[in-house]
Order: structure tokens, then sequence, then C-alpha cells
């Protein structure tokens, strides 16, 4: 007969490899059902985005099979509980992910909008903030323009604004209340306020991830926001060209600085290359090579991976229909190897707490 200390004894030698510790220690096992020879147990992940999950699960069945028996029948649920830092305000939102750029134009915003779908689809509950004052997109890479999100008073009284829901994930964005076709002439406190308001006006419910669609640069916004909330990490995206890595190190320096000191979960390089639809197995590098990667390793940084010039991603901003939504797209499956390995880089993070 199995008993449960020799499948505690077993499962101690599956270490995950981003926290350095067996699954026990981590009390990353629960429900463990004995029944003869079937064994039953779940392994609580730190993210439902977990990129080692299938590792892990073979590790622990050849850790029954060799120190139990291999003719153990073992069925394996794998689940998870998003890790988070203890925070007092925002305690309803287990962790705030800034996605930032030096300047504008290297796909930030498309960056921001596929990771929240990718931590969707991967079954957290996400809100994404469009914090680009000046040139919010969120509404257009969403098909959400016009939308007026609805506003109602709460139990105490309080006006409360209630996010626009697409695709699994609750949104706003200034874009929502600001005429498209104007600009938005505000001085740093009056957008630093409406700001505040997307993040402590909505009812945003229970969040796993919130990701903040930062304005490019290093302004009042960012400033407002990382000294005025929990932040967990930073993502940064650049291009591979000088001008945009220029920029980018005084966004990653932003984030480093004493006064902000904001974890750096690491850097995207997009618009890496380009590969002609005739030509698949050609890559030419427009703007540079290996720009992200050389800037990554300058500030002992992850480096997230890379994300080619592709008419589809662009397409599908356009469309209201962002790539990841596509299944069968390979940059789908790039952008959520990139959303794995950021919701790893959070779940390291928070186990430094």
């Amino acid at each position: 007969m199995i008993s449960t200390e020799q499948v505690l004894n077993a499962l101690k030698y599956v270490e995950d490899p981003d926290l350095k510790k067996d699954l026990v220690t981590l009390n990353m096992i629960e429900d463990i059902r004995i029944d003869g020879n079937n064994l039953s147990f779940s392994v609580v992940l730190t993210t439902p985005a977990c990129p080692m999950k299938d590792m892990l699960e073979n590790a622990c069945r050849n850790a029954i099979g060799h120190f139990i028996s291999k003719e153990v029948e073992v069925k394996i649920n794998m689940t998870s509980r998003v890790t988070s830092r203890p925070n007092a305000t925002l305690s309803n939102i287990k962790n705030i992910i800034a996605v930032a750029s030096g300047k504008g134009g290297v796909g930030k915003s498309t960056v921001a909008v596929n990771l929240a779908l990718g931590l969707a689809k991967k079954g957290a509950k996400v809100g994404l903030i469009d914090a680009d004052i000046y040139g919010p997109s969120v509404p257009i890479m969403f098909g959400v323009e016009g939308i007026k999100p609805r506003a109602f008073e709460n139990a105490e009284g309080k006006t409360r604004i209630e996010p626009v829901e697409k695709y699994g994930i609750k949104l706003l964005s200034i874009g929502f209340f600001t005429d498209p076709d104007q600009p938005v002439p505000w001085r740093g406190p009056m957008a630093s306020n409406a700001i505040k308001q997307l993040f402590n006006d909505a009812d945003w419910g229970e969040l796993d991830y919130l990701v903040v669609d930062l304005p490019p640069g290093t302004g009042d916004i960012h400033i407002t926001i990382s000294q005025s909330y929990p932040i967990t990490g930073a993502v940064i995206v650049t291009t591979p060209q000088n001008v945009a890595l220029a920029d980018a190190k005084k966004g990653l320096g932003m984030f480093l600085m004493d006064s902000i000191n904001i974890p750096l979960l690491g850097i995207v390089e997009n618009m890496s290359y380009f590969t002609p639809a005739e030509l698949p197995a050609n890559k030419y590098y427009i703007f540079g090579k290996d720009g992200g990667k050389r800037l990554a390793e300058q500030y002992n940084v992850p480096f997230l991976g890379e994300i080619p010039i592709v008419q589809s991603i662009s397409e599908g901003g356009d469309l209201g229909k962002p790539i990841i939504l596509k299944e069968d797209d390979p940059m789908a499956v790039t952008l959520m190897q990139i959303t794995e390995r950021i919701a790893q880089q959070v779940a390291i993070s928070n186990a430094k707490k």
C-alpha cells in the first residue's frame, strides 16, 4: 500500500527550475489521494501560463515511478494559484505588469495587448489599462471604439466605472472618454489624475494580472503610476536599432532609480527582422541585429524574445483582432512563448519578496 509520506518523499526530488526549491518545500503538492494502486494529486503552479508545466508533470511521473513503483497509476491535476506580493492598495489585483518603451512606434501597445490576451487564454483573470494618454490605441486594437464605459454608484455611494469587456479581458482606456479626432492637451497633473481614476475608480473585481500600457518615454505618468501603485515588474519593448536602444536604456534606468525601484521582468525586441511571405526561410535584419539581446545582457535582465515584422501582426491590431487569438498563426505561438516567459518572471520576482 502506498503512503502519503512515500509520495511526498518521492516528489521532494522534483525541483522547480525557476524557484530553485522542490515542489514539496514550495507547498505546490495538494490533494493527494490513494486508492490501492491508483494515485492522484494536484500540482499548484505559480501561474496558469507556466512554460515549465509539461516538464514538471513528466518529472513528477518519473519520480513516482522511480522512487515508489512503475506499476502505480498516476493522475496529476496541473492547476495554478497566481502568486503576488502583499499590498495594501489594490489588494484585489495580484500583479500589475507595466509595459514601457523609451520611444514611440516600437510596438509597445502590440506587446501589451497580446500579453494581456495570452494570459487570459491560459486561464488567468486579466485587466488592461491603456495609460497612453496622448495616443490611446487599445480601443482600436480591441475593436471597441466609440464604446463608453458605464458609471454606477456602489453600496457606499461612490461612483465606479465598469470596464469594457472583450475577449475575456476587462479594458479601460482614456480613449473611451475623449474624442478620438481631437488632441488631449493636458498638463502633467491633469494626465496623472486621469490615470489614477482608471486605477482607483474602476470596478476591476479580482484580477490575477493588470497589464498597463504606459506612454512612451519617462514622464509624469510613469512616475505617478510607479510611486502610487505596487507594480510587480516592468517589461521594456525596443527595436534593434541604436536610436531605439538608446531610449530604451533611459526607460530601464528609470525603473532602476532608487525612488522608483521596480523589478525589470525583461526586454522584448520588436521588428527584429523581416521575412517575406514568398521566402519564408529568409530573414532580413533591416534595423540591425541582436540589439535587444545585448541590452538585456548589459543590464543582466531576461531577454524575453523577438517579434519579426509580419503583416498579420499589424493587421490584427488594426482590425481589432490581435494576432495571438489566431491559434494556427506562427506569430501567435511566438507571442504566447513571450507571454509565458513574462508570467514566469513575475513568479520568480514574487518568490523574492
